[in-house]
């Protein structure tokens, strides 16, 4: 446990600053080379690599729609039931987001309007690992669907002669997504930006990754024209706000969450109550015992704090400097303190909202800003498969109204061009 108010500036600072992200000059190369590869090879890149990073030799990169379609004849009931549950709530909270048209007359005979237009062409990276992520397909398709893009793309790895599990089918299925490729990493983002024999081009491509997706990303955002991404992302964090009145258990519990995303994780909790941060402590040692990421969590752990504050409102003012991805509140009177609240990704108001609600199936998007980026980013949401546009629409006395204004501002900015093309208009083409 430390104390906040006995720390000086120094140990303050460092106290919420996160773990440094580990993606180097040496990552940059590399994957300057896989992007040039693909660039040059197309598909024969991606097989190439799946050989070198997945241990994979196949010879097709596209799920067949048979394969979809039949997806959920492997899921247990219970699964498929699970997804199904998700993907509604998902789904009617991001219908609330669905945008409208706006039109305004601004002053006589002018008419301005700010209108909507989806992205084309999208693509949806989901991480490989220990386990599928049928969430993460999810928590993007839903998003895609809403919008009615032309063309989505899911990218996932493939390990050796593995298939992609069903669960991730099944969920892309919902989302009505039938381009999924079997290729992952840098490689894979490579080819949504750029386009292959098998992989469709894309306009923006979302998803969270490792510091070489990530590193792809940002080169690629940064070299081809009108390809955009979605955010930066650093590593998994979550802090807690909890007072005396909370539960120990579940505090320790939301911290441990986070912690066995990976070793570069951080969690932090703020309190006014010792005796309580104490009782947290020995719950996470408890906890930690039966969890079977133990070790990650562990060394996560230390990247970590348990602070005492003065105050719950000192709480707030640390939380908001941090700029948490995931915020918890488990204190007294949680839903009037909202208020409160600033710079961060989600927030989990009260005992009984854990992150994992948010992960999975209460119908928030879990794709967040890490990194203290939710002080400047937002959480993933439908605008993010839009694009807005304005338009103008003016009438010949609306137009000699407006020169008013126009030619006096042309004329100050030495802008001759922008004035005549006003004035030979109100006079008569002359």
């Amino acid at each position: 446990m430390l104390v906040w108010n006995q720390l000086d500036q120094q140990a303050q600072l460092k106290l919420l600053t996160r773990p440094a992200v580990s993606a180097g000059a040496g990552v940059q190369i590399a994957v300057e080379g896989i992007i040039e590869e693909v660039r040059q090879k197309g598909d024969k890149a991606l097989f190439e690599m799946a050989e070198q990073f997945d241990n994979r030799q196949s010879d097709r990169l596209r799920v067949t729609e048979d394969e979809i379609a039949q997806s959920e004849l492997q899921l247990s009931s219970e699964l498929k039931n699970a997804i199904d549950q998700a993907y509604n709530n998902i789904r009617a909270f991001h219908e609330l987001q669905l945008p409208e048209s706006k039109m305004l007359e601004t002053q006589s005979g002018v008419v301005c309007e700010l209108k909507y237009q989806a992205i084309d062409a999208v693509g949806i990276y989901v991480p490989g690992g220990s386990a599928p992520l049928p969430s993460s397909v999810l928590m993007q398709g839903v998003c895609a669907q809403l919008s009615g893009a032309k063309t989505v793309v899911l990218a996932t790895p493939v390990k050796g002669d593995e298939r992609i599990h069903p669960a991730i089918l099944y969920a892309a299925k919902k989302c009505d997504i039938n381009i999924i490729v079997e290729s992952g990493g840098a490689g894979v983002i490579a080819a949504m930006a750029l386009g292959t024999e098998s992989v469709p081009k894309v306009d923006k491509v979302f998803g969270p990754g490792n510091a070489f997706v990530t590193m792809a990303k940002q080169l690629l955002s940064q070299s081809v024209p009108g390809f955009a991404i979605d955010m930066p992302a650093g590593p998994s964090e979550v802090l807690v706000i909890a007072d005396e009145h909370a539960n120990p258990a579940f505090a320790a519990a939301d911290l441990l969450s986070q912690a066995e995303h990976g070793a570069d994780s951080q969690v932090l909790l703020l309190c006014d109550s010792a005796s309580f941060i104490n009782e947290v402590e020995a719950e996470i040692t408890r906890q930690l015992a039966v969890l079977s990421r133990a070790d990650i969590a562990k060394k996560a752990m230390e990247n970590s704090a348990l602070i005492l504050v003065e105050s719950i409102e000192q709480a707030f003012e640390l939380s908001a400097e941090y700029g948490p991805e995931h915020l918890i509140l488990q204190i007294r009177d949680a839903q009037s303190r909202i208020d409160l609240v600033k710079n961060a990704g989600s927030v989990f108001v009260g005992d009984y909202t854990p992150e994992s609600a948010g992960d999975y199936a209460s119908g928030t998007n879990h794709v967040l800003p890490t990194y203290g980026y939710s002080k400047t980013y937002s959480s993933l949401n439908l605008m993010d498969f839009f694009r807005t546009y304005t338009v103008q629409s003016i009438t010949k006395q609306g137009l000699l109204n407006l020169s008013k204004a126009i030619l006096p501002l042309a004329e100050a900015e030495g802008l001759d061009a922008h004035a005549n093309a006003v004035a030979i208009r109100i006079n008569g083409g002359k």
